[in-house]
């Protein structure tokens, strides 16, 4: 049973990965803006960080539907949403009102504030899915266990 929830968490997150991805590599300039809005990072590497995050959530994602690389993909995934939380408490926190730009957008929005908590509780969740992924061995309808099939070794080696 556990390895078929891992397979759901594997491609609900995942499929939030792609997505969140997708809407945002078309137009690097709000991506980048998005993660400026935040001011936690150094301005000379925003730029980098915002035009690299969209690819990474992508590549993470699509290892995580499929399940090539998964652990790894999950960690990667799992560091992303703590980042995240963090990002989304810090500017709460320091009374800023930014849309997230968790799917796109970002920038100056000034009902963001009511947000956060859902946006904070929808990342942790997706953590937890993230953590479950890295914890569980295999899990169902995997190109891991395929590619990365372990061969018992021959009796009397």
């Amino acid at each position: 049973m556990k390895e078929w929830l891992g397979l759901l968490a594997r491609v609900v997150t995942g499929g939030v990965w792609i997505v969140a991805g997708a809407i945002k590599l078309p137009d690097p300039a709000q991506s980048v803006a998005a993660v400026r809005a935040y001011q936690l990072l150094p301005s000379s590497i925003v730029p980098t960080v915002g035009q690299l995050l969209p690819v990474i959530e992508i590549v993470v994602g699509v290892c995580l539907v499929v399940g090539l690389l998964t652990r790894g993909a999950a960690v990667v995934s799992a560091l992303l949403f703590v980042a995240f939380i963090i990002g989304i408490a810090s500017v709460w926190s320091r009374g800023i009102n930014i849309d997230c730009g968790c799917f796109g957008g970002g920038g100056a929005d000034p009902d963001a504030a009511s947000s956060y908590p859902w946006e904070i509780a929808r990342d942790t969740a997706l953590l937890a899915a993230s953590l479950f992924v890295v914890w569980l061995p295999s899990t169902r309808l995997a190109l891991d266990s395929v590619l990365f099939r372990r061969t018992p070794e021959p009796e009397g080696t």
